[in-house]
Parts: C-alpha cells; structure tokens; sequence
C-alpha cells in the first residue's frame, strides 16, 4: 500500500482524499493544515488520525510515501521541494507554481529526487478526454492547427485567497485559464510555445453588492479584499504554426456562464466542452459525431478519482505519468508571458 499524507484540507483537499480513501492500492495516514481547527475537523470527518500543522514535521515521518499539495499557489514551489527531497512522490495542485523560476526549481528537484512528480491537470484525466485523446492519437483529427477555450463567470470571484495575489499569484487566468490552456496544449500534441499576447482586465471588482445571484465563495471569503483581475485573453503561437485562443473571466457582464473548449484540425474537429462532439467528413458529406457515453461532459468527481488513481499507479509501478513537471513548467512559462505580456502591452517572445 501507497502511504499518503495530503498538506492543505481546504475546500480542493476533499477531491484527493476521498479518492485515497477508496483506493485499494493506497492508504491515507495524515493531514496537515495551518488552520488547526479545520485541520480537527477534517481528521474526524474523514478518520485520519496523524494530524500536522507543520507540513515538515508530515514530510520527517519515513511511513509516508507520497503526498498531495493543496495548498494556496504560493506555497506550492517550497512544499513540493522539501517533499522531493524528503524522498516523497508529490501530487502537487495547479498551477505547479508561482512564477517560471519556481517551476524550474521544481523540476530540478523532481529530476535529482527520481521521484513522481505530477503535476493537477486534473482535466486530462476527465472520460470525455481520455476518449478524445485516443481519438487524437488514432490520427482522426489529423493536424491540429487551431484551438480556442473559454471559461467565462458572470459572478464567481470566489474570494479569500483567490482574490489575494500574494497569496494566488493572479485571479481568473491562473485558477481557470491553467485548465483551459492546459488541456487545448495537450490535445494539441504539447507544442512548443513561441509567443504570447494577452490582455487583463479589473473593471468590475468582485461585484459583492450583487443579489439574487449565488456563486462559491472560498472559506476564507473576504469582500473588501481584491487585488486580482476580472478577466484575461490571450493568443499563443506555437512553433508549428498552431494558435491557441484563450478568454477566462471571474465577472463579466454576460449573460449566463459559459465554458466552451474546441480544437480544428485538417482532418477533423472536437468539442470537449460543454460536451464531447467530433467533426469529421466522410464521402463528400460532413458529419457531426455524438460517442456513445455514460457521460458526454466533464465529471469533476471521476475526473479527480483518475487522477488520484493514476498517480498511485506511477509511483507503485514506476510509470511515466501524463501530467509531468516538464508540462507543469511549460503551461507556468505560458501563464506567466500572458501577464507579463497584459502589463507591458505588448507581445512576448519565449
């Protein structure tokens, strides 16, 4: 059995343990928070006796094999280190980092460690793409050159340290936008990118006057607190040619909300979001192309269940996993030229 600890048991932390729990290859032993009240509580709720509110004294037990960062961004470069180097495999929460340096560190650390280092792109591990990806790797949707994402809340600033870019590192682009350039990056065959051009927006606020319409709101929900952007777009290029068109927003004057994933190659097309549809042309006609599924949308639960899953398999059996740092670095190096292109207005070059 896997011996497992997860550091962070806010809100995310519940789509990791649970998962671990129903394992029959692993066995969760510890939590740890800075919140010694959640942390009580959560070791009750889900019956995990070793508690830490230290994540180091977690990371010097030797029963522990593995753990999973659910941490806030900004904790995630420091944590994922000590655990390499304290021998730990890591499933470290998205985004892999603050900033490219610290993804880089990261990486160095995972490749002297020679242990798993994966990083929570949780949704390439969703059904709808696991399918779509074999449908990809098959040749059906030949080259794909164009791919467009978005991910688009009227109202869902959730506040706390999401809303506190000291502690996220930024707002709508790098807690929504990292899955939507993530997964269009991956369909795409992970090309490399070569130049970015982004824009951000803080025109709304987070819009907390507003009634009658419920959102989430993070544990640590502030409403006088919020120094993040309301929205970001942006174009990469990549050194194939291909382009990846990306819009994300925590408030926008729309209509309703919107989450629309889709990819265009010379022999095909996709949708992944709001559900998995194909393009295809078959004698001179052109066909749209519904799968036979239990599900033809995103299913988080599930979606986490793989993920968790596929990252105890890697570290028993020693396989590669499909989310590596080497990803988590490159989508960092992505996020990272979408701001730094916003602030200066001008396009970057990686």
């Amino acid at each position: 059995m896997l011996k497992v600890g997860v550091i962070g048991v806010g809100s995310i932390s519940e789509f990791h343990i649970k998962p671990y729990l129903e394992s029959e290859e692993a066995d969760l032993v510890a939590l740890c928070d800075s919140n010694q009240n959640r942390l009580n509580e959560k070791g009750e709720l889900y019956g995990v006796t070793q508690l830490y509110s230290d994540y180091q004294q977690l990371l010097h037990n030797d029963e522990i094999d593995a753990v999973s960062i659910c941490t806030w961004n900004n904790t995630h470069a420091r944590i994922a280190i000590a655990a390499l180097e304290a021998g730990k495999h890591v499933l470290v929460e998205k985004p892999l980092s603050m900033t490219t340096e610290e993804a880089l560190a990261i990486e160095a650390a995972a490749k002297k460690s020679g242990k798993v280092l994966q990083v929570g792109f949780v949704r390439r591990h969703g059904d709808n793409a696991k399918l779509l990806k074999t449908f990809i790797d098959n040749d059906e949707l030949g080259e794909i050159y164009y791919a467009k994402a978005s991910c688009l809340r009227r109202l869902g600033n959730p506040g706390g340290w999401f809303s506190d870019i000291s502690k996220s590192g930024g707002g709508p682009l790098i807690d929504l936008g990292v899955h939507m350039i993530d997964i269009c990056w991956y369909m795409m065959g992970k090309p490399r990118p070569v130049s970015v051009s982004g824009n951000t927006y803080s025109k709304l606020g987070n819009r907390s006057h507003i009634e009658n319409l419920s959102f989430y709101q993070a544990a640590d929900y502030d409403p006088t607190l919020n120094d993040v952007e309301d929205l970001t777009n942006a174009l990469i290029r990549f050194e194939n040619g291909a382009s990846l068109l990306v819009d994300v927003s925590f408030t926008l004057q729309a209509k309703k909300d919107e989450v629309n994933v889709k990819l265009y190659g010379d022999k095909g097309g996709a949708e992944i979001e709001p559900e998995l549809s194909l393009v295809t042309e078959k004698h001179n006609t052109i066909l749209n192309v519904t799968p036979q599924l239990d599900t033809l949308k995103f299913d988080v639960h599930k979606a986490f269940v793989n993920e968790i899953n596929h990252f105890v398999t890697c570290c028993k059996d020693g396989k590669e996993t499909i989310a590596p740092v080497a990803d988590g670095v490159q989508v960092m190096k992505m996020l990272n030229a979408v701001y730094e292109s916003a602030e200066n207005g001008k396009e970057v070059y990686l």
